[in-house]
């Protein structure tokens, strides 16, 4: 069982990193919340709110801040790492030293890294010695950071290759409110958790554009099809997919106001440029650069992905919205189960 209080680490103070911070530290769990920076540590410290990320949400005094990494890891015994998947790897090679053997580190964020096309679990067990891993731990699954900061009951996985560990971050996390499951399927939870986000941008370009609820559904049902195609093939569980970290991810980012991607992809979908919708946004939006990294994994596997190739197309070919739906419509017909 994990012990009533436990001193945590949590590792990049956005709107899920904050959110996060804030679930710990209700529960009694002295909690540091680390910022890259030192401006907005010190606001968090000083005022318990973090206006940039989650306006108008009270932190608790359990909840301190810092910019200094040493400091913020200094005596936790657990460490939560939520920044975006491109800063994941010149963090953990500054964390990695810093925390002793045996302590659970559990990932928060889901895309693939540009160049390497690692999932975020790669990046983690390359920058970790083997003989790490099993602390090595992934939360996912349907949460916003504005809700979970707010008490609604929510519902996620925890995966790791490690029962003890992964038991042991379930304890830490689960409270009425949050509940938490585990899975051994480290990809699946990965994979679905990256890839719901470049389908989110395709149902926001769909109602960017004022297509129906036939179209949404359409778009998540063969998306699901599309990203389970992928994991599978990596190597995942095809169950996995069908629950919190595929389809119930997948659902919420799709239809969710507050999902970034679909805001996203409804700002195409008006016609919009990317940089100023990204501006507007003033957040990161992971399914952007996951929608280039997918598009370039699924070529290198030889997945077939047209959803995933068409929102690349629009994104960073400049094809327009409606070629695109025109593209997906008109598509060689098949079995669905293909």
């Amino acid at each position: 069982m994990a012990d009533s209080t436990t001193e945590v680490a949590v590792l990049g103070a956005g709107s899920w990193g904050t959110a996060l911070a804030k679930h710990l530290a209700d529960q009694g769990h002295p909690t540091k919340l680390w910022s890259r920076r030192p401006e907005q540590a010190a606001h968090i410290q000083a005022h318990r709110t973090n206006p940039d990320y989650l306006n108008g949400v009270e932190l608790p005094p359990t909840l301190s801040a810092t910019a200094d990494l040493e400091e913020a890891v200094a005596g936790a015994r657990t460490v939560v790492v939520v920044v975006p998947t491109e800063g994941n790897r010149p963090l953990l090679e500054q964390l990695a030293p810093l925390v002793p053997e045996g302590v659970p580190v559990v990932s928060a964020t889901k895309g693939i890294e540009q160049g390497t096309l690692m999932l975020v679990s790669e990046i983690f067990e390359d920058v970790f010695r083997a003989e790490r891993h099993g602390a090595l731990t992934y939360l996912g699954g349907p949460s916003f950071a504005r809700e979970v900061a707010a008490g609604v009951p929510t519902a996620v996985s925890v995966a790791g290759h490690d029962e003890a560990m992964r038991t042991r971050v379930q304890e830490l996390f689960n409270t009425p409110r949050f509940r938490v499951y585990t899975t051994p399927d480290v990809i699946g939870v990965e994979v679905g958790g990256a890839l719901k986000n470049v389908i989110a941008i395709a149902a926001g370009v769909a109602d960017g554009m004022g297509l129906g609820h036939n179209t949404r559904a359409a778009l998540i049902t063969r998306g699901l099809a599309e990203l389970s195609r992928l994991a599978m093939k990596l190597g995942a569980d095809p169950l996995t997919l069908a629950g919190l970290s595929g389809m119930g991810d997948l659902v919420l980012t799709c239809t969710g106001d507050l999902s970034r991607n679909r805001r996203v992809g409804m700002g195409l979908g008006r016609g919009q440029k990317l940089a100023e919708i990204l501006d507007e946004l003033g957040m990161v939006a992971e399914g952007v650069k996951t929608a280039k990294s997918a598009h370039e994994l699924a070529t290198r596997r030889d997945v077939e992905m047209p959803i995933t190739d068409e929102i690349h197309a629009i994104l960073y070919e400049d094809k327009p919205a409606r070629e695109a739906l025109v593209a997906l419509m008109t598509r060689p017909l098949k079995d669905e189960r293909e």
